[in-house]
């Protein structure tokens, strides 16, 4: 409802488009990922995948933002980036939320690139060695739309229509860098020639 109620209430709206003819399980968890570059992603997540319970992997400085904070940390299993105790025991948290019948949604970016000129940045191990570990699919998606519509910049933004793509499915492997590889190519390419499209 929070999700819902930022998201539409900010005047955004999305389309979804299918670039693959793969289907979702509903009962089955994803290792969920897109790119990353706005906050407002967040919220789209939740929106895009109603029949999955969603808990996300996220950054614990975003505790920290007032209000989005405090639901923020219900949701999500956060990491302190400068502990390797805390992102080793990131697979724990996951596996025990995705043996409770949760997904998981992680920006494999790892947060959104300061240099705004970055159209993709590299990608971080995580989600593609969960999903090898505990044998869970990984379902890829583009957002293009809201690094212009709701930057992190304050004094820029507007109102107006996300598109969704949904690059299909990759079923889980012994090889999470070739996971990761084929995650990056197929979002990449999509982010070069529908944002090209979009002006």
């Amino acid at each position: 409802m929070w999700c819902f109620g930022m998201f539409y209430g900010m005047g955004f709206r999305y389309d979804l488009i299918k670039l693959s003819e793969q289907e979702k399980d509903k009962s089955i968890p994803y290792v969920f990922i897109s790119n990353h570059t706005s906050i407002m992603d967040i919220m789209l997540t939740c929106i895009v995948f109603p029949d999955h319970p969603i808990c996300f992997v996220g950054k614990k400085e975003l505790v920290k933002i007032p209000i989005f904070g405090t639901i923020y940390k219900r949701i999500c299993v956060m990491v302190d980036r400068t502990s390797a105790k805390s992102r080793a025991d990131v697979y724990r948290r996951c596996a025990e939320k995705m043996e409770e019948g949760n997904s998981i949604a992680i920006f494999p970016e790892g947060g959104v690139p300061d240099d705004t000129s970055i159209i993709l940045d590299d990608f971080k191990d995580g989600a593609f060695m969960l999903s090898s570990k505990h044998n869970s699919p990984i379902a890829v998606y583009t957002f293009i739309g809201l690094k212009e519509m709701f930057p992190f910049e304050n004094s820029k933004g507007y109102p107006g229509r996300v598109k969704v793509y949904f690059n299909g499915i990759i079923e889980p492997t012994d090889s999470p860098k070739d996971s990761k590889a084929k995650a990056y190519e197929e979002i990449k390419k999509t982010l070069i020639r529908y944002s090209v499209e979009r002006k």
